[in-house]
């Protein structure tokens, strides 16, 4: 695409969807020294912390949904491999171009109804029944932005496509040549 506009705006979401991809696993890893610090408290000294298992869980949801849309732009969701075996380099074009348009729709719907999940979460003060008690608005608004952030980078790889840039197919796909 040799529009400038285009090419940044693309460029700035994949940016964002790389640093997205980076504090996702930033959390996994602050994840797993929360979880050791439980063990070690519980099992060693005694003591218990019940924030530590909805802090995780929190945290996890955030990870989950931040890194989506940088592992859609290296494809590497879930797809139907064997259909690469099978049909042409051009069919395989057609049928990720399709999948991309479902997909986008799809997650645009989903990251305008957790935006407005989360709206109402917060202005209903809505909060976990544990002791703790974090705001529930917190999860949803990670919902709501890793969604949106997926649904751009969707929007991304159908403009290629329509503009019949051929999708970035991870490595070991063996679509058929034309």
């Amino acid at each position: 695409m040799n529009n400038p506009v285009w090419r940044m705006f693309s460029g700035t979401v994949r940016a964002i969807n790389q640093l997205m991809a980076y504090i996702a696993a930033a959390l996994i890893v602050i994840c797993s020294f929360v979880l050791v610090y439980e063990v070690i408290t519980r099992y060693v000294i005694s003591v218990s912390n019940d924030w530590v298992i909805e802090l995780s869980i929190f945290m996890l949801i955030a990870a989950t949904f931040l890194a989506a849309a940088h592992t859609q732009r290296e494809r590497g969701h879930v797809g139907i491999e064997v259909l690469d075996e099978v049909m042409s380099r051009n069919a395989t074009r057609y049928r990720i171009l399709l999948g991309d348009i479902l997909s986008f729709f799809f997650c645009g719907l989903v990251a305008y109804l957790s935006a407005e999940y989360g709206l109402e979460a917060w202005e209903g003060q809505w909060a976990t029944s544990s002791t703790w008690g974090p705001p529930l608005w917190i999860p949803y608004a990670f919902m709501a932005l890793g969604m949106f952030l997926m649904t751009l980078e969707f929007l991304i790889q159908i403009v290629h496509g329509l503009a019949g840039v051929p999708p970035e197919l991870p490595s070991h796909s063996h679509a058929k040549g034309d």
